[in-house]
């Protein structure tokens, strides 16, 4: 394991200052930031009003999935570029910078005119053409970790994006698939600790898909916090029961509003310690 992050010539910390990414009004490693929005963009007044509800609360960034990789073909698979139009309008219009998840290399050219930050799933994590590409754009880019990947893996996939010129990478552990069925992954708060030991690049945790259950979200969002991440995550939706997908691990607004105290009562105690 240290061998093969010892020969990570970019990502590895040895020797360099912590990477800081500007982002509307926050610097994803330095200020602490709260990624909200809803799993997949289904209308623009769902984008909308889930927008107001997260922002009110506290929400630094905007998500909203528009490329959606389903397990099942049948399942919806997001609007598409229509789906970025609408990401884009609603975070204009409310003032809040917005990712998405991209697929495809095809993808790229389109999603930088409406993207602010630019998503590589689990799915894609080791689809090295995508990553190629997103590395030779200048925006930041998200990188979640691939469920059944290690951290050498996944920082060796960073390490694609920040040789192709972009250094602007931020982290996400999303969870791992294991044994256990009774969440939908299994979060490796661990991840938080050990990319802060390995690498100058920021880590958030993305609760939702880590545990696939809105119970459980808050919980987990306290003990990300407790662990060091530089931020969080999290699917909300203004009317959760009603979602196209993953309507078990999104919050509603009032819950979202709660976490987001919390959070903040948390990270203040912390600063004190």
């Amino acid at each position: 394991m240290c061998a093969m992050i010892d020969n990570l010539k970019l990502v590895s910390l040895k020797g360099k200052e912590k990477t800081l990414i500007k982002v509307g009004d926050v610097e994803i490693g330095k200020d602490f930031v709260l990624i909200a929005g809803p799993c997949t963009i289904e209308t623009e007044d769902q984008m909308l009003q889930t927008a107001l509800e997260v922002k009110r609360s506290g929400a630094n960034i905007l998500r909203g999935g528009a490329f959606k990789p389903r397990t099942s073909p049948y399942e919806f698979q997001g609007l598409g570029l229509e789906g970025l139009k609408i990401l884009n309008k609603v975070g204009r219009k409310i003032g809040l910078p917005v990712v998405s998840e991209i697929l495809d290399t095809k993808d790229v050219a389109l999603a930088v005119e409406y993207l602010d930050i630019l998503q590589i799933g689990a799915r894609n994590m080791q689809n090295y053409s995508l990553l190629k590409e997103v590395g030779r754009i200048g925006k930041p880019v998200l990188l979640k970790r691939g469920m059944f990947s290690t951290f050498s893996e996944w920082l060796n996939c960073a390490e694609y994006i920040l040789n192709e010129g972009n250094p602007n990478v931020i982290l996400c552990e999303r969870g791992i698939r294991s044994f256990e069925t009774y969440t939908r992954n299994t979060l490796d708060l661990s991840a938080v600790p050990v990319m802060k030991e390995l690498t100058h690049l920021p880590i958030i945790v993305d609760p939702s898909h880590g545990t696939g259950k809105s119970a459980l979200v808050t919980s987990m969002s306290l003990a990300a916090v407790a662990a060091g991440a530089d931020g969080l995550m999290i699917e909300v939706h203004y009317r959760p029961e009603t979602a196209l997908s993953d309507k078990e691990q999104s919050l509603n607004p009032k819950e979202f509003a709660e976490l987001s105290g919390k959070v903040k009562k948390l990270k203040d105690f912390m600063q004190r310690l």
